[in-house]
C-alpha cells in the first residue's frame, strides 16, 4: 500500500538523541506528570498515561525515573502546572513545520521558538496556518530481520487488527492506524507475537516536499534548535525523507 515512510526519519533522530539522553529524560518526565496529573497513576486505566510511559521505556528512561514523575504528579504538595501549546509556521524550502510544547511560560516558550525560527532559515506562523497539512495517526513499526511473515500475511494480520495502512521495505513493516484504534491495534499486534520497534501517536504529512542539500542541512539545524528547547516535546515537518 502507498503512504508515508517515516523509518528512516526515526533511525536517523534515535541516533541524534543519544546524545541528549538526560535532556529527553527531563521531557518525558514532565509528559508523564501531566498525564498522571489529569488521568490518574494507573496506566492500564489512564490510556494518556499508558502511552507516555510506553514512549519513555523506548527511550530506555530507568523506571525509577517513571515511577518518580507519577509520584510527583500525584503529591497533594506539588502544584506545577503546565499549558499544551502549539506553534506553525514555515522551514527551508517551504516545508511545513508543527511544534509542540509543554511550557510553565508561554511568553518565553513562544519568544524561544520564535528565535529558533527566525534564525534558521524559518518563519513563524499563525495559528492554523500550517496544521490541516497533517493528519493524526498511530503509528507502528515492525523490524522484519529475523521475521518469517511476507508482506501479504503481514497485510493481513494488519487489517484484522484494525489498522489503515501498512508500508513494506527490506528492513521494516510500518503500520498506520486511526489515532482512537492505535491502542487496540498495538495490543493485537503486541498479543501475535510481534516485537514493535516503534509504537506512537504522531502527525502525518498530507504531502511532502522535496528539499536540495543544503535545505535538508539548514532545516536539520532548525530542529535540532527547537527541540534543544526544554519546553518543546515533538517536532513535525513535511520534508520528503
Amino acid at each position: 500500500m502507498s503512504g508515508h515512510s517515516k523509518w528512516n526519519n526515526i533511525q536517523g533522530r534515535k541516533n541524534a538523541q543519544d546524545a541528549k539522553r538526560g535532556k529527553i529524560f527531563q521531557k518525558l518526565s514532565r509528559e508523564i506528570y501531566m498525564a498522571a496529573k489529569a488521568g490518574g497513576p494507573d496506566p492500564s486505566m489512564n490510556p494518556s498515561l499508558r502511552l507516555v510511559v510506553d514512549k519513555a521505556k523506548a527511550a530506555n528512561m530507568p523506571n525509577d525515573n517513571v515511577d518518580r514523575a507519577i509520584k510527583k504528579a500525584t503529591s497533594s504538595t506539588e502544584s506545577a502546572n503546565y499549558d499544551e501549546v502549539t506553534y506553525e509556521g514555515y522551514g527551508p524550502g517551504g516545508v511545513a513545520i508543527l511544534v509542540h510544547a509543554l511550557t510553565d511560560n508561554r511568553n518565553r516558550t513562544a519568544t524561544n521558538v520564535r528565535v529558533a525560527f527566525t534564525r534558521n532559515g524559518g518563519n513563524l506562523g499563525e495559528t492554523g496556518s500550517v496544521n490541516y497539512l497533517f493528519d493524526r495517526k498511530g503509528y507502528i513499526a515492525i523490524e522484519r530481520e529475523g521475521l518469517s511473515v511476507d508482506e501479504e500475511t503481514m497485510f493481513e494480520d494488519v487489517l484484522e487488527a484494525g489498522g489503515e495502512d501498512l508500508i513494506t521495505s527490506p528492513e521494516v513493516f510500518e503500520i498506520y492506524t486511526a489515532p482512537e484504534d492505535f491502542t487496540a491495534v498495538r495490543d493485537q499486534l503486541e498479543k501475535d507475537g510481534f516485537v514493535l520497534a516503534q509504537a506512537e501517536l504522531t502527525m502525518v504529512p498530507q504531502n511532502t516536499v522535496p528539499l536540495t542539500e543544503e535545505q535538508k542541512a539548514q532545516l536539520e539545524q532548525l530542529v535540532e534548535k527547537l527541540e534543544d528547547d526544554d519546553d518543546v516535546s515533538e517536532v513535525f515537518t513535511s520534508a520528503e525523507d
